[in-house]
């Protein structure tokens, strides 16, 4: 049977059943409205810039759970174990439950179908028995789960054993515990809590020995330490993924606006995260911290440099069509500085674009922080926490850095991408998770980085070096979505400011924009030296510059002594 597609094509439209259609949309519209009809997707294909990018950590490799993937012939190996799991099921209750499953999965039809974004292009009764086949195989491999948070629901098959170790308290094969937990093979939750009423002839007991379940599937995947799961319901959760979604990500209740980012020509090009000055942030940074320093001044010099400063020719030079001066040779290098400058006195008139400014999204340039090893080597200390993505802070006071300690292993790439794509299909608000991959993605660039980190206790790595780390996150700058995230951006905002605000970085800043990457201004500077020069000399060579200078003067003792 082909793959199943969203809508006939024209390669496809030979093979279209017309009368099946027809007979598909009369029972579709003569069904009664169903309670549920109001039930959100919660099962997406993974966004085509995210799967472009690394397809396999979101397309399942040996097992295929739900219609996505299931015709797949390189996943037929695993039918088997599946079918087996289903026949013990159904033997296990004496035929008579499995039915009674089976017969309640097909009145759940429409429901089922309305979790997928993705249309399901076959009929009623092959979606049901697929259902029922998954469900029997995910409750007998996810029962390993639950015996190790302390409850054992049956034993575990000889013919699962290859799959769990001898003890089972653990998959033995990571590749399927990866694909159970992959967006796009996924089946919805509310089917394995039927499944487990019919067989705990009780949905309060089906929805405890689930919980269970889901518990030591979250800390088996889950990179982060997480200490409390009683606030998450079993009867809120779509499906594997979500659970784990809902444990991680804290709830933003304040909503914000987001933009949709479009990458350029269609490539993926990682993002390089390095702290970036605008053309004229230096000069801005040293004009502020100047006038803030003369402010303060009320002896000497400084109530002369404030009266030449507000003098009327240089108000009246301030206010010059700055568009039209500007075009002027060598002014175009200048004239921002100078603008800048001069019109630093007028607060009030800032303050409604900055109001403005708050509230559009965020740029890319928002997003970039320094490296650990630069903000380490700046005098940044970075502690480790045991909360979730809640616990991320800067201190200022004690220049701390604080990050949730995460634990990364072969299973995580996969884990954070999904969860990435996942947040992007469903928020309708920040994403928090991609924020702060963001975030970790740019503060490590290097291995370096990733060994600063670890030594700190922040980063658990069991890959095979920190250079797979520090891949791991940046194979992952290519995001769906930039949003404002309150908590990080503080963070981020804070961080900045201290590393921009030291006196090295400010130097090292300025030298590598203006004398090392304004090439034209140093060259205009030159030029206007060079003219000085040339008229200095024409004067003297009409004039007796030693003359005016009294030169002959304060020679001539040393002559007469002579």
């Amino acid at each position: 049977m082909p793959y199943p597609m969203s809508q006939p094509t024209i390669t496809s439209m030979s093979n279209f059943d017309e009368h099946r259609w027809v007979i598909h949309i009369q029972r579709t519209l003569e069904d009664e409205p169903d309670d549920d009809e109001d039930l959100p997707v919660c099962i997406f294909n993974v966004p085509k810039t995210l799967m472009s990018s690394k397809p396999e950590v979101y397309v399942p490799q040996q097992l295929a759970i739900g219609p996505y993937h299931y015709w797949r012939q390189e996943l037929y190996e695993m039918e088997r174990y599946k079918l087996a799991a289903a026949k013990r099921s159904k033997k296990r209750h004496h035929n008579v439950k499995f039915q009674q499953l089976l017969d309640q999965i097909m009145k759940l039809e429409p429901r089922i179908r309305g979790c997928y974004h993705k249309y399901l292009d076959f009929s009623g009764e092959t979606l049901s028995w697929m259902m029922a086949v998954d469900i029997s195989f995910l409750l007998e491999f996810l029962q390993t789960y639950a015996i190790k948070e302390g409850k054992m629901l049956t034993k575990v098959s000889s013919k699962m054993s290859h799959l769990v170790d001898h003890a089972g308290w653990k998959s033995a094969d990571t590749t399927i515990l990866r694909d159970i937990i992959m967006l796009e093979n996924q089946i919805p939750l509310f089917l394995l809590r039927k499944a487990l009423e019919y067989e705990n002839s009780s949905l309060e007991v089906g929805d405890e020995v689930l919980s269970l379940m889901l518990a030591g599937l979250c800390r088996e995947l889950s990179p982060f330490n997480i200490a409390d799961l009683q606030g998450v319901q079993v009867s809120d959760i779509a499906h594997l993924l979500d659970f784990l979604f809902q444990v991680i990500v804290p709830k933003c209740e304040v909503p914000s606006e987001i933009i949709e980012v479009e990458e350029e020509d269609g490539q993926d090009k990682p993002i390089k995260r390095e702290v970036s000055l605008s053309k004229f942030d230096c000069v801005k940074q040293h004009f502020d911290e100047l006038w803030g320093f003369l402010s303060k001044l009320k002896r000497g010099p400084a109530p002369y440099i404030k009266r030449v400063l507000f003098s009327k020719p240089l108000k009246i030079l301030a206010k010059l069509p700055w568009t039209i001066v500007s075009r002027l040779p060598g002014f175009a290098l200048i004239a921002h500085p100078i603008k800048y400058f001069f019109s630093h006195g007028d607060k009030e008139e800032a303050k409604p674009e900055d109001s403005t400014k708050a509230n559009k999204p965020p740029l890319v340039e928002e997003i970039m922080i320094p490296s650990v090893t630069e903000l380490f080597q700046s005098g940044v200390q970075f502690l480790p926490t045991n909360g979730d993505l809640k616990s991320i802070s800067f201190d200022i006071k004690t220049v701390t850095l604080c990050l949730p300690t995460i634990s990364l292993d072969v299973s995580s790439e996969v884990v954070l991408r999904n969860l990435v794509a996942y947040e992007a299909a469903t928020a309708s608000g920040p994403l928090v998770f991609t924020r702060y991959t963001e975030l970790m993605n740019g503060i490590i660039d290097t291995e370096e980085d990733v060994k600063l980190l670890r030594e700190k206790g922040i980063v658990l790595n069991y890959l095979k070096s920190d250079a797979e780390v520090a891949d791991l996150w940046n194979g992952m700058s290519k995001s769906v979505r930039l949003t404002k995230v309150a908590a990080l951006d503080k963070v981020i905002e804070d961080v900045n400011k201290y590393y921009n605000g030291r006196w090295k970085i400010k130097v090292r800043n300025f030298v590598s924009t203006y004398v090392f990457g304004s090439w034209k201004f140093l060259t205009f500077l030159g030029a206007i030296f060079l003219l000085l020069l040339m008229a200095l000399q024409s004067f003297c060579s009409v004039y007796s510059c030693a003359r005016i200078l009294h030169i002959d003067d304060a020679l001539a003792p040393h002559n007469q002594s002579q």
